[in-house]
C-alpha cells in the first residue's frame, strides 16, 4: 500500500505538476473516448486533395502535378536522373551493391528490421503484422483503442468481464495468439517507418532502374489502402508518422522526375501526407509532455511538411509551431555540456540526425535556425566526439536503444557513429572529423559532392568530464574508461550509476549490455535496463531506482563525483541508502586498470559485483586456495593476438565467484547491439553477504601477476596503495 502512495508522489516530485496534470487529462480523453471525437476516423475519399490545399492551388491531378514541379521548395538534390544531376552522381564514389541488394530483397518480399536482420514479409508487406510473433493487430479500431504494449494487452485477454476498450486494449476477436513468448509492437511499426525508401533511392541513383520508383509508389498506394486515417496501430504514434513522412518525402523528391511516376501518384501523395501531418498536429500536446525524442521528431515532421509543402492550407501553422518547438526542445533536451536528456546514446543520434537534416534543409530554403541552436548542436557533436572510437566508429551503447536509424544513407554498420559525426562536423563547422570513407555518403546526399570531398580534419577532442550528460573519462596510453555518474535532471533511461565501459586498444573489453526488447516477456521486458545488467554492484538484488513501467523510473539515484585527477576517478550514488556504494577507478601504468568498489551498511546485505565482458575465447585461472578462501579469481580473455587478464577479489570475508555465458534463466551473459537481437557475452560475478565489502577488479594483460596483501594490491610486485581510496 505504501508503494502505491510513494510512486505517484515520486513521479509528481520528479516530473512536476504540469506533467502530472496533463497525463491525468490525457488518460481521461482516452478512457472517455473524447480523443476519438478529436481525431475521427474517415475514408481517404472523404477528404480529397482539394480539402487540404489553399484555394488558389489547382487540385486536379494533372494541374497540381505541374504546379508542384514548377513551385516545389528546394531539396538536397534536384534530380537523380543522370542527364540532370550536374555531376552529383553516386557512381564510383561508394560501393552501391549493399543498397541495391536491400532494395531488391525488399521487392522480393524480404525486409530489413532494425538495420540488422531480414524477415520475409511479402511485397507489399502486411502493415499490421509482427513477422516474428506472427501477431496480427486489428485494422478497424481507432488508434487510441490499440495498446502499444503487447504484454499488457495479452494479459488482459484472460481477465473476465473486462470491457474491451477499457484501457485501450484489443478486442479478443481481432487478434491472433502469439506463437512465441514475446511480441513487440515495434516489429509492426518498423516497416511502417518506410526506412527502406532510402535504399530504393540509393539503388535508383546507382542503376537508373525504374523498378525502384515503381516499388516506392506501389508501397505507398498499398499502405494507404490498408491504413485509413486514424485507424489502426500505424496512426497511434506521432513519432512513427513523422519518420514515415520524412522517408516518404525523401523518396518523393527523388522519384518525382522518374519516367514511371504519374501525375495521379504525385497528387495522391500530397493528400496522404497532409492527413498524417494533421494527425501529428492534433495530438502534439502528448509528444510535448514526453520531454523526449518524440517531441523533437513530431516538431520536425510539422516543420518539414510546412516548409516543403507550402501549398497546404495549414502549412504556415505547421511550420511555425514546428520551428518554435525545435528551437525550444534543443535548449531543453541538450545539456550545456552536450549530453542528451534521455541519457541514451542511440536517442542522442536520433535527435541529432533530425536537427542536422532540418538545419541543412532550412539553409537551402533561406529559413535558417538560430545561432543558439547551432551552438547547442556543436556542443553535442563535441560531446559525442569523446565517446567514439575513431578507428572503428563504435561507442558505448549506454541507455535505451530501440534500433532507430533515422538516416540509413550509407554502408556503415548500425553501431558505427562516424556517419553522424562526419555529417554533424561538416554541417556545423565546415570541417570533416574523419578521413574520407563510406561514412561520407550522408554528407553527399545532404550537402552535395563538393562539400563531401573536404578533408580538413578537426583537432583531437580534449576534456574528461561531462557532468550533465553523466559521462566521465580516464585515459591510458592506449586504453580508456568511460564512467556513468550523474544527478539526473530528467527521466533516467537505465539504472546504470557507476557503470564502467573499458576499452583496451580497439577492444571494448568491459561492455554495456544494450537493450534487446522493450516489450518482451518476463526478464526480457526491457530487462537490460536493470542495474544487474550493468558493470556495477547491486545490493540485495535490487535496482538503484524503482521501475514502475517499461520506461519510467522513480526514486532517482543521485550520483556524485568525489574526486577526479588525471589517473583516478571516484564517485558514489545513494540508490541503496542507507547502504552506500562508492567506486574508485584507477588508470595504472602501461594501460592497466584497477576498480575498487566499497559497499557499507550497518547490517549484512547481499552485495553482488557484476562485469559484462565481450564474448571471446576465455580461460579461468583459479589460484591455489581459491576454492577454499574464495577471495581471488582470474579470467583470461583472448582477442586474437592480445590476451587480457581480469582478476577480481574481496578484501575480507568470504565471496562467491561465478561466470555465466548466455544464461538461460537470467539476463546474465547476454548483450544486445541491435534491437531485437541478443548475443552471448560473459558475466563475471562476485558475491558477498556481510555489512561491509570491498571488491577489487584488475584489468591488465595475460602475464601480469596480481596479489592482494595487507590492504593493497600488488601488480607485478609494485604496490598500489588503497588506504586513502
Amino acid at each position: 500500500m505504501l508503494n502505491w502512495i510513494k510512486t505517484p508522489a515520486s513521479l509528481y516530485l520528479e516530473l512536476g505538476p504540469r506533467w502530472s496534470a496533463f497525463r491525468l487529462a490525457y488518460a481521461f480523453r482516452l478512457r472517455s473516448g473524447l480523443i476519438r471525437l478529436q481525431t475521427p476516423q474517415y475514408a481517404w475519399d472523404d477528404r480529397p486533395l482539394k480539402y487540404w490545399l489553399h484555394p488558389s492551388i489547382p487540385s486536379d491531378s494533372d494541374s497540381y502535378a505541374q504546379w508542384r514541379k514548377q513551385n516545389a521548395p528546394r531539396f538536397f538534390f534536384d534530380s537523380l536522373r543522370p542527364e540532370q544531376s550536374n555531376g552529383n552522381s553516386v557512381e564510383g564514389r561508394w560501393d552501391t551493391n549493399q543498397a541495391i541488394e536491400e532494395a531488391d530483397r525488399l521487392i522480393n518480399g524480404e525486409l530489413k528490421y532494425f538495420s540488422r536482420e531480414y524477415h520475409k514479409t511479402g511485397f507489399p508487406p502486411n502493415w499490421h503484422k509482427d513477422p516474428i510473433a506472427k501477431y496480427q493487430l486489428p485494422t478497424r479500431l481507432h488508434w487510441s483503442q490499440i495498446s502499444d504494449d503487447y504484454v499488457i494487452a495479452r494479459r488482459s485477454w484472460s481477465l473476465p468481464k473486462q470491457p474491451p476498450h477499457d484501457r485501450g486494449l484489443l478486442r479478443r476477436e481481432e487478434q491472433e495468439p502469439s506463437s512465441q513468448g514475446h511480441a513487440d509492437i515495434k516489429y509492426v511499426w518498423e516497416p511502417n517507418r518506410f526506412a527502406f525508401a532510402y535504399a530504393l533511392v540509393r539503388a535508383y541513383a546507382a542503376t537508373n532502374d525504374e523498378k525502384y520508383p515503381q516499388a516506392f509508389w506501389q508501397l505507398i498506394q498499398d499502405w494507404a489502402e490498408h491504413n485509413r486515417p486514424n485507424t489502426g496501430a500505424n496512426w497511434k504514434d506521432g513519432q512513427e508518422i513523422a519518420l514515415r513522412l520524412m522517408a516518404w518525402t525523401f523518396g518523393f523528391y527523388a522519384f518525382i522526375g522518374a519516367p514511371s511516376t504519374t501525375n495521379l501518384q504525385i497528387s495522391q501523395f500530397t493528400q496522404l501526407l497532409a492527413a498524417q501531418a494533421e494527425r501529428i498536429y492534433q495530438n502534439i500536446g502528448y509528444a510535448i509532455s514526453t520531454r523526449s525524442n518524440h517531441t523533437v521528431s513530431e516538431a520536425f515532421g510539422l516543420w518539414m511538411v510546412g516548409l516543403l509543402f507550402p501549398e497546404l492550407k495549414d502549412a504556415e501553422k505547421y511550420f511555425n509551431l514546428g520551428k518554435r518547438l525545435l528551437e525550444e526542445e534543443a535548449a531543453k533536451q541538450i545539456f550545456p555540456d552536450g549530453g542528451y536528456a534521455m541519457y541514451s546514446l542511440n536517442y542522442h543520434r536520433f535527435v541529432l540526425h533530425l536537427y542536422l537534416y532540418a538545419i541543412q534543409l532550412g539553409k537551402l530554403n533561406q529559413s535558417p535556425f538560430s545561432n543558439h541552436l547551432i551552438s547547442t548542436l556543436s556542443n553535442s557533436i563535441h560531446y559525442l566526439s569523446h565517446l567514439i572510437h575513431p578507428s572503428t566508429g563504435q561507442m558505448p551503447v549506454y541507455g535505451s536503444n530501440d534500433g532507430a536509424l533515422v538516416l540509413p544513407l550509407n554502408n556503415c554498420d548500425f553501431t558505427d557513429y562516424r556517419p553522424l559525426l562526419q555529417l554533424g562536423s561538416i554541417i556545423i563547422t565546415g570541417q570533416s572529423m574523419f578521413e574520407p570513407g563510406e561514412w561520407d555518403e550522408d554528407v553527399f546526399w545532404l550537402c552535395g559532392a563538393e562539400i563531401a570531398k573536404k578533408d580538413e580534419r578537426r583537432k583531437k577532442p580534449v576534456g574528461d568530464a561531462f557532468p550533465n550528460g553523466g559521462v566521465y573519462f580516464l585515459r591510458g596510453m592506449n586504453s580508456r574508461a568511460v564512467i556513468r555518474c550523474t544527478d539526473f535532471q530528467s527521466r533516467p533511461s537505465h539504472a546504470d550509476q557507476l557503470h564502467v565501459d573499458l576499452w583496451m586498444g580497439d577492444d571494448n573489453v568491459a561492455i554495456d549490455a544494450g537493450t534487446y526488447l522493450y516489450s518482451g516477456e518476463g526478464l526480457w521486458r526491457n530487462g537490460l535496463a536493470r542495474t544487474s545488467a550493468h558493470n556495477t554492484a547491486t545490493v540485495d538484488d535490487k535496482d538503484q531506482m524503482t521501475l514502475v513501467s517499461r520506461f519510467t523510473w522513480t526514486n532517482w539515484a543521485k550520483g556524485k563525483v568525489l574526486k577526479q585527477t588525471g589517473n583516478l576517478w571516484q564517485g558514489e550514488h545513494d540508490g541503496y541508502k542507507p547502504a552506500r556504494h562508492k567506486r574508485t577507478v584507477m588508470a595504472l601504468e602501461g594501460d592497466r586498470w584497477l576498480v575498487v568498489d566499497d559497499l557499507a551498511a550497518n547490517e549484512p546485505h547481499r552485495y553482488k559485483l557484476h562485469w559484462l565482458l565481450n564474448d571471446v575465447p576465455f580461460e579461468t585461472l583459479m589460484p591455489p586456495g581459491a576454492n577454499r578462501e574464495q577471495n581471488k579469481n582470474s579470467l583470461l580473455l583472448k582477442y586474437g593476438m592480445n590476451t587480457y587478464k581480469i582478476e577480481t577479489g574481496l578484501a575480507s570475508g568470504e565471496g562467491k565467484f561465478s561466470i555465466l555465458r548466455a544464461d538461460s534463466n537470467s539476463a546474465y551473459g547476454w548483450r544486445s547491439r541491435y534491437y531485437g537481437h541478443k548475443e552471448p557475452a560473459i558475466s563475471l560475478l562476485l558475491e558477498a553477504n556481510q555489512p561491509i565489502a570491498r571488491f577489487w577488479t584488475f584489468f591488465g594483460f595475460g602475464d601480469d601477476d596480481v596479489e592482494w596483501k595487507g590492504g593493497a594490491v600488488f601488480v607485478n610486485g609494485m604496490e598500489i596503495p588503497l588506504a586513502d581510496v
